[in-house]
Order: structure tokens, then sequence, then C-alpha cells
């Protein structure tokens, strides 16, 4: 403890530029000297691919050199760094301060996205997995607006998934591909790209729609039976698409445009989570946490308890299509399977890990679900032993999550942060 309290005394003053400028610093070193270098000093066949936790587990000799690769690449540099640039970032951050909030907000995501970028770059299976982690965060993101905000309990978030993806991949494939099911393309396929928002939009509203299967006869129970409801939805999305030949029934629907790299889906992901931020403030925000605490008293207040919680519903099944559209995209290959109950599961554990009525929560918990899983993946059956157990001591010790019922404060997280008395 007292060791940890020196530590944050040590870099209590260092604003987020300097963190920032740390870990560009970091990415940089691993991009030019990582391989040629660092890993082949160390003895490393090539550079860790996952933090070096996956040669750590396949290759438990390699464990030395993976620490040690850690240490050079990515602790040491980024701690150095931030220390000496203290001065310098917390003026750069002062200078920021007296921008708009929105604009020092966009040049720290620029930073954020530069840092990802460079980070990907190293080698595809990196990219693929801020892809899929991105939009893990929208997912949970979203059931956090049902399941958290509003207090209910669904199950249908695969469902909604499964709707955004077929629909924008139908959209796709009969427009701007030459596919063996839909015939040639309507449109060229350059213009994809450009109206590939329409499709996804398209697929957001296809779930926001198909929420209402849920949530008009699921609002007028009490109880778990909108649980009921929305898994029984799940199955019977499910069980349609596997029915339906004519867009591949059981053996799915490939062959997706690449309409979906690293930005898009990081453009995406921010927009998602800037538009639920603020839904989740606003008056009708406010109004879904008094209807999840009181109902009863929510309507002697005049609050429209039914319309507020369809709303929501159908606000966080729109993000979950929009986050199967871009699953769908990203692995130019869907089938049925892909949303079943393990796709719930996942996702129940990382809102429920990350913590309830929380976005940072929500974002830790998709962020460390993903990583975990893949850090684990060597272990095979091992790892669903490995997960389950740590969510098991999170529920105990922390019923809500591990950040639970905390907002984002922007203005707070970017502010300089001088020495007192400086």
């Amino acid at each position: 403890m007292e060791l940890a309290r020196k530590f944050k005394s040590l870099f209590s003053t260092v604003p987020m530029l300097g963190w920032m400028l740390g870990s560009i610093t970091a990415v940089l070193m691993e991009y030019y000297w990582g391989y040629d270098y660092i890993s082949y000093y160390l003895g490393l066949p090539k550079i860790p691919v996952l933090f070096g936790t996956l040669i750590m587990l396949k290759e438990p000799m390699m464990i030395p050199g993976a620490v040690a690769y850690d240490l050079a690449v990515y602790v040491l540099p980024v701690l150095i760094v931030a220390k000496l640039s203290t001065g310098l970032t917390n003026f750069l951050a002062a200078l920021l301060e007296k921008l708009p909030l929105a604009l020092s907000v966009i040049i720290h995501l620029v930073l954020f996205y530069g840092i990802l970028h460079l980070w990907a770059g190293i080698n595809d299976y990196r990219v693929l997995i801020i892809k899929l982690t991105m939009i893990s965060i929208i997912l949970t993101v979203s059931i956090n607006v049902i399941n958290g905000y509003q207090g209910e309990f669904s199950c249908s978030h695969p469902g909604f998934m499964a709707l955004g993806a077929y629909v924008s991949s139908i959209i796709t494939l009969v427009l701007f591909t030459n596919d063996k099911i839909f015939g040639a393309a309507l449109l060229p396929p350059e213009y994809g790209p450009w109206l590939f928002p329409l499709a996804l939009i398209a697929g957001g509203a296809a779930a926001a729609i198909g929420s209402l299967a849920v949530a008009i006869p699921s609002f007028r129970t009490r109880g778990d039976y909108l649980a009921i409801i929305s898994l029984a939805f799940m199955f019977i999305v499910k069980s349609a698409v596997e029915n339906l030949h004519i867009i591949g029934g059981a053996r799915g629907m490939g062959g997706q445009p690449d309409f979906a790299p690293l930005h898009v889906i990081f453009i995406w992901t921010m927009l998602c989570i800037w538009i639920i931020h603020n839904f989740v403030s606003s008056i009708l925000g406010k109004a879904l946490n008094t209807v999840r605490d009181d109902e009863a008293a929510s309507e002697s207040m005049t609050i429209k308890t039914r319309k507020t919680k369809m709303t929501a519903f159908m606000f966080g099944a729109f993000w979950a299509g929009i986050a199967g559209g871009l699953f769908a995209h990203v692995l130019a290959y869907i089938n049925p399977g892909m949303f079943s109950i393990n796709r719930l599961a996942e996702i129940l554990a990382m809102v429920y890990f990350g913590g309830l009525n929380s976005i940072v929560g929500s974002i830790v918990g998709a962020v460390s679900i993903n990583i975990l899983g893949e850090a684990l993946r060597p272990l095979e059956l091992f790892k669903w032993i490995i997960i389950p157990l740590i969510l098991i001591f999170v529920m105990i010790f922390r019923p809500y999550g591990l950040i639970s019922f905390k907002e984002i404060n922007a203005k707070k997280l970017l502010r300089a942060k001088f020495k007192k008395g400086a």
C-alpha cells in the first residue's frame, strides 16, 4: 500500500497527454526496434503479439524474455517519458483547456487512434483483436443501457446483433458485390465505403424494430418475464436465419466486402460512447434511472414509464445492430451459430464484469474479457474454467462490477495537473 501511494504521488502531476506521449514512444520503439534488436537480444523468436502472454503460456521457458520485453518496451518507456515530459505536457494540456472541450477531446482521440494504429500495424492479428474489442465495447455499452440504466435483464442482444449483421450484409452484397446468391452488383464497388454507414444504420434500424417484438409483450408484465421473452427472441432469430436458405441458412453468408477498416470501427465506437453518454445523461436517461429504482413512484411523478423503457430498449437494440453489421464486415462471414447462447454469455460477462450503470465500466469489461480470452487461448478448454472463476470472485467482492455507477468526465480527465502551490 505504501508503494502504491508513493507511485500515485510520483505520477499524480502527469496529465493524459503525458501518458499518451509515453505510449507513442513505446509503440515507436517496438515498431522500429522490436524485432531486429529488442526481441532478438532477449531470445524471443518474434515480437510478442499480445504483451507476451501467448508466448508465456505456450513456451514457459520464454517467460523471463517476455517479461523483460514488456518492461523494456512498454512499462519503462511509458513511465520515464510521462514523468520527464510532465512540464511540457502540462503546458500543452493547459493550452488545450482554453479550446472548446469538444475540440480538445477530438485532438486526444486522434492521438489515441495514432497509438492504436501504430501498435496494430505490427501484425494483422493485432488489427483483428482491436477491431473485435471495439465491437465488443459497442455491444457492452449498449446492453448496459438495458441491463444497467434500465434495470431489466435482457438476453436478446445476440438476436439484435444477428439482425444488424444480416441486414447490413444483404445490402452491401446486393449493391456492391458480384455474389453467387444475389447476382451482379447494382452499384459500382467504389461507392461502397461511402454508403456503408447507411447499410449499418439500416441494420441498426432492423434491430430496433425487432426489439419491439420483445418490448411490447414483456413490458406489460413484471418480474423475470423480460429475460424469458428476450431469450426466446434470440432463439427465434437464430432459428429463422438457419432456415432461410436464400441467405445461406445454417451454412452462413460470406463474401462481405471489406468496408470496416480500423479507422471506421474506431469512429463508430467513439460515436456510440458519445451518443450513449449523452443519452444516459439526458432527462430521458435520468427518468430511466428513476423508473429502475421505483416504477410506481415514477408513474406518480407523471413519468411515462412504459414509453421510457421501450425507447431505451430500442436505443440499445439499435447499437447492437450496428455492432452486428461491423462484426459481419470484419470477418467477411457470418452464420447463425455466431449469435447463440455462447455470444450471450460473452456479452453478459463483459457488462457484469466491468460494472453496471457505467460507460467506463462497460469499456473496461469489454477490453478485459476480450484480452483475457485471447491471452488464455493456448489453454484451450481451461480458459473457460479460469474466466468464470474470475467472474465469480468479482461477483462476490464487487456485486455491481469493477467500475459501477461512474460516468465519463472528459473535462477532468484531460485537464492539466500542476503541483499544488505551483
